[in-house]
């Protein structure tokens, strides 16, 4: 009988995505993570699902399109298997960018101020987008539970130290001894590069916070330009995002970023100006060298998915369909060309 086991480093959306849908397939997976499940990039997150944002690089197009699809069955699976609901709190999104997509007209002064009521634009021209969001902070208490749940093995606080890939499996060492499995996948997003040094791959850190207004003055539409994004949360809350720095793993949350992020907000919709904080994180995303994910098989049984940067939230579930149709000998549904490691130069190849 074909040995059909999985192991997984990194339990991010995209590590469990991929473990959802290789246990949906009748694999038995384990998934490894060195703190808890959803405590990194994928917690942090805004939860946009800017598969439509025309600044996206055009390479993500079919992904993001894939994704996109993926996602209302994926949420209902979620819930299925977990009991625990993870609600749209948007569905459209104001934003402004040099890239108005064809076809969409730009928004009348009137439009604008209708949808996001005293917005300031100055000289930025707002388009609509229909794009949902969702809070991160929903899917990361439900889709732990959902993955038990479909009866993959969640071992947190158990980080992956070695792996080894060998003719017919792969062995891996964690730090609460070892194991072997037909395949593995490297789904440790910033950390990726500990477990394959050669993967470039970085992380960048980014601060967030969430904010309270107070009053009658609210709107229901993500607003996002360049500089700074608000989305709504619900109760009168608004995540306002983000950074993006280059500190390495520093966990430090700094006031002056905080406030700065505040001000460029309340800048853009000065309501927020009567607004108090009401939370504050930072998040470190991994970005590869051309802001593209990097997919691919990197030895013998061995697969890696990382560098999705601001996009991890939005490409999950399609990032989690083609690994786990690669990973058990089925071609992918989309090219993924444009996100294998090769396309670095030699010296960032692992294989």
């Amino acid at each position: 009988m074909q040995d059909r086991t999985a192991v997984i480093a990194g339990a991010g959306i995209i590590g469990l995505t991929t473990a959802l849908e290789l246990a949906d397939a009748g694999w038995r997976v384990t998934v490894f993570d060195q703190r808890e499940a959803m405590s990194e990039a994928s917690r942090a997150a805004a939860g946009m699902l800017a598969g439509r944002d025309p600044e996206n690089p055009p390479a993500l197009r079919a992904l993001a399109q894939l994704s996109l699809s993926l996602y209302p069955a994926f949420l209902a699976r979620i819930e299925a298997l977990s009991g625990r609901k993870v609600p749209l709190r948007t569905s459209r999104t104001v934003q402004a960018g040099a890239h108005r997509p064809a076809g969409i007209a730009p928004l009348a002064a009137a439009d604008l101020r209708a949808l996001a009521p005293e917005i300031d634009p100055g000289s930025l021209e707002f388009f609509l987008l229909e794009e949902a969001s969702f809070d991160a902070w929903d899917l990361a208490e439900a889709l732990p539970a959902a993955i038990r749940a479909a009866g993959a093995d969640l071992q947190e606080h158990t980080p992956v130290l070695r792996v080894s890939p060998g003719k017919s499996s792969v062995h891996v060492e964690t730090a609460q001894g070892s194991l072997s499995a037909a395949v593995f996948l490297n789904a440790t997003g910033a950390w990726a590069p500990a477990l394959d040094p050669s993967l470039p791959v970085f992380p960048r850190k980014g601060h967030m916070l969430t904010v309270e207004l107070p009053g009658d003055v609210q709107t229901g539409c993500v607003l996002r330009t360049d500089a700074v994004y608000i989305v709504p949360r619900g109760l009168q809350r608004y995540t306002i995002g983000s950074t993006v720095e280059d500190a390495g793993f520093d966990r430090t949350v700094d006031p002056g970023r905080l406030q700065g992020l505040f001000a460029k907000a309340a800048s853009l919709w000065p309501p927020l100006r009567e607004s108090r904080i009401v939370e504050s994180w930072i998040g470190f995303r991994p970005a590869s060298e051309d802001g593209l994910p990097i997919l691919d098989t990197t030895a013998e049984h061995c697969w890696v998915a990382t560098g999705h940067f601001r996009n991890g939230i939005m490409l999950g579930p399609a990032t989690g369909r083609v690994l786990a149709q690669c990973m058990t000998g089925r071609a992918p549904e989309i090219d993924l060309t444009p996100f294998h490691a090769r396309r670095f130069a030699p010296a960032s190849l692992s294989s």
